[in-house]
């Protein structure tokens, strides 16, 4: 019985955990103009995306990137133009909704990028084919932008891989089984 209401337990803790907002964060990371890197592959975030905060230092920038061209984008894989949304940097990728940071308008190593936008509209991540980008948002040729930093995502959720929740499952019928 003590097993079973572990099991539960442990349950609960994943679908707590489940409810925070999701972060993505890196040091020293660099990306040249229009590079992105996947953060949050399709199907992998649960709920509405309603806003994003930033907080990012730019480390170093070639042909004037600015620490708020640090960009998220959601959109489809491959990657390309005319995604559901941008939120950050300097040229559009012609996405749905376009945001901007509150601040960081620099180029000069050490601005900073801090703050809170929120969306108009809401995304439905939940089974959704786009992915989560984030990277230089500014395409100019020859840019590059090196940042430490994180973003999150607000209303969404971490989807458990198949194999947490298996691996809970196991743990269950094997503390199960040493009581039978």
């Amino acid at each position: 019985m003590k097993s079973v209401v572990l099991g539960a337990s442990l349950a609960a803790v994943v679908a707590s955990a489940a409810t925070a907002d999701v972060t993505y964060s890196f040091t020293n990371q660099t990306w040249t103009g229009f590079q992105f890197t996947e953060a949050f592959a399709a199907g992998s975030l649960a709920g509405t995306l309603t806003g994003a905060s930033i907080n990012v230092t730019l480390n170093a920038s070639v042909a004037y990137t600015y620490a708020d061209d640090l960009a998220i984008y959601v959109a489809g894989t491959p990657l390309a133009l005319g995604g559901a949304l941008q939120c950050g940097g300097y040229s559009t990728l012609s996405a749905a909704q376009r945001y901007f940071w509150p601040n960081g308008g620099s180029s000069a190593p050490g601005t900073t990028s801090i703050g809170t936008v929120n969306f108009t509209t809401g995304l439905n991540m939940t089974g959704s084919t786009n992915s989560v980008w984030v990277g230089n948002g500014y395409g100019a040729s020859g840019t590059s932008g090196t940042f430490t930093g994180s973003v999150t995502l607000h209303g969404v959720n971490a989807v458990p891989a198949p194999g947490a929740v298996a691996l809970l499952g196991l743990a269950g019928l094997v503390g199960r089984r040493r009581r039978a």
